[in-house]
């Protein structure tokens, strides 16, 4: 009888590992499919006028796309913060504009969306250059993306983000790009970008553009994005992204190599919606 138990509970796990990723891609299959509620599009449409410039193609896409993100994730209110549908739905809009064109749950290593009401304190203890001297420091952000499957978020930075789509500064754009920059471990600037020889010419761009924004910094001049990137490749990667989607035109004017590795990158063109 035990035998016969285990052998039963053997062909069930068999059965699951078969046929488990294929049930799971028919269920995002009609989550896809099915309408964004009304009440939910008049949300977006209120919170995220970015949505109004894109194509209507790409926003159903867009749309189908949020629907398994909400389904895939979990999202978790921090310091009483309370979650609700329009938070709920303002974020995942905002990432799911980095995989239009994609297949499959979007950011499937991130399970968690922590959300904070407000920017939150950060506590880190790092080495102080002294062997056996630790040093404390605490600083404030609006967002975080860690590589073992959470993202971190401001509520009111991510609003405000939303509410103002053409000054290049939106937090959830920024933390989902080093979300798609993690998935091999780490944060370095170079995302998956479907093959291997396209990484020469990546990161020939990226290096170019990385040490001007790091001049342009050094000497106070103007700049399209923001000098937070010159903190590192991985920083400049996710200030650049979100440039590519809030200052496309601007971009593809003023850095079109920049502009020409994201596209590929992003499989869209902001700069024509």
């Amino acid at each position: 009888m035990a035998l016969l138990l285990a052998a039963a509970l053997v062909a069930v796990y068999i059965a699951w590992v078969v046929a488990g990723p294929w049930l799971l891609e028919r269920r995002r299959d009609r989550l896809r499919a099915k309408p964004l509620p009304a009440r939910w599009r008049a949300i977006l449409d209120r919170r995220v006028p970015y949505l109004h410039r894109v194509p209507p193609a790409l926003r159903r896409e867009l749309e189908g796309h949020v629907q398994v993100f909400l389904d895939a994730k979990q999202f978790i209110g921090c310091a009483g913060f309370e979650v609700t549908d329009e938070v709920r739905l303002v974020i995942a809009a905002q990432a799911c504009l980095l995989v239009l064109g994609r297949r499959g749950e979007p950011f499937p290593k991130a399970r968690d969306i922590l959300v904070y009401p407000g920017a939150f304190a950060v506590e880190r203890v790092e080495g102080a250059g002294i062997p056996g001297l630790l040093h404390e420091s605490r600083t404030t952000r609006s967002g975080e993306s860690w590589t073992h499957g959470q993202v971190v978020i401001s509520w009111e930075d991510a609003a405000a983000g939303a509410a103002n789509p053409d000054d290049g500064a939106n937090v959830v754009i920024h933390e989902f790009a080093h979300q798609l920059d993690q998935w091999k471990g780490h944060a370095n600037g170079a995302p998956w970008l479907g093959r291997r020889d396209r990484y020469p010419r990546w990161s020939a761009v990226m290096h170019h553009e990385y040490a001007r924004l790091r001049q342009q910094a050094a000497y106070g001049e103007p700049a399209l994005l923001h000098f937070y990137g010159t903190t590192s490749p991985a920083e400049f990667f996710a200030v650049a992204s979100e440039a590519f989607f809030e200052r496309a035109r601007e971009m593809a004017a003023l850095h079109p190599l920049l502009y020409g590795e994201l596209r590929s990158l992003y499989r869209v063109d902001p700069a024509a919606w």
